[in-house]
């Protein structure tokens, strides 16, 4: 039975996760802001078999609760095997252009809040040495594109930082995986026209376990966007513009 600390835990795509977790028995730390939310989550997963369910209302994108986050998560279960981050805002493009202000919202609740909290979560998983590190990342990081170029920055910036703790951590017993979803149809995207490339929260979740358990690094979901990001990144800057991707 696993012990799975779920950051952002009202979200489409954690919710899906944590179904697949709660499925296996496994005992689960919800954070999420939304009170009501997160107590429904916690009853859904509770029926559908977890071992233990505990929760903590917080904002995440608020440095200040981090250290409480952290410290009341690892004790809960006296220890964690995955902890998984999984909070993010795809924001407004052309709102940022305009608005500094906007942009650093993204950036802050994207990429400096997510490491601050994997960095203080690394140092525990480091001494226990064992445990797996997960991120939500985007391939939106893999190339600086018009269309989502500040979410893609946070995202890829996210993307560095998973790489270089990785690094930091190899052979100690801890995993980092950096989870690359394509597409997905959840709440945020609710605005965007759908087609053949989108997935659903519950196929990326199955992605995201399926990861953990075979001991990627890197994990594009579905599996096709490494294919297609693969071409995207090999595209000189002349024809990247020339499409307007």
């Amino acid at each position: 039975m696993a012990r799975v600390l779920i950051l952002g835990a009202t979200s489409a795509i954690a919710q899906a996760t944590s179904r697949i977790h709660a499925g296996r028995g496994d005992s689960l730390f919800l954070v999420a802001r939304d009170r009501e939310r997160l107590a429904s989550v916690a009853a859904d997963l509770r029926v559908r078999g977890a071992m233990a369910v505990e929760t903590l209302v917080a904002d995440l994108a608020d440095d200040s609760t981090h250290e409480r986050i952290v410290a009341d998560g690892w004790r809960a279960f006296n220890g964690l095997d995955v902890a998984l981050l999984a909070y993010g805002v795809l924001g407004n493009q052309r709102e940022v252009e305009s608005s500094p202000e906007a942009l650093k919202a993204i950036l802050a609740t994207n990429f400096t809040s997510a490491a601050s909290l994997l960095m203080r979560l690394a140092a525990l998983f480091e001494r226990q040495r064992s445990g797996a590190l997960v991120a939500i990342g985007s391939v939106a990081g893999d190339r600086g594109r018009q269309s989502n170029y500040a979410y893609g920055a946070a995202k890829g910036g996210l993307a560095i930082f998973m790489e270089g703790l990785r690094h930091r951590l190899a052979g100690t017993g801890v995993r980092v995986v950096t989870i690359k979803p394509g597409f997905v149809d959840t709440p945020m995207t609710r605005g965007f026209p759908k087609g053949p490339l989108w997935a659903s929260p519950e196929r990326v979740a199955a992605g995201i376990v399926r990861a953990i358990d075979r001991g990627a690094s890197v994990a594009y979901v579905p599996g096709f966007w490494w294919a297609i990001m693969r071409v995207i990144r090999s595209l000189p800057e002349w024809i990247l513009f020339r499409t307007r991707l």
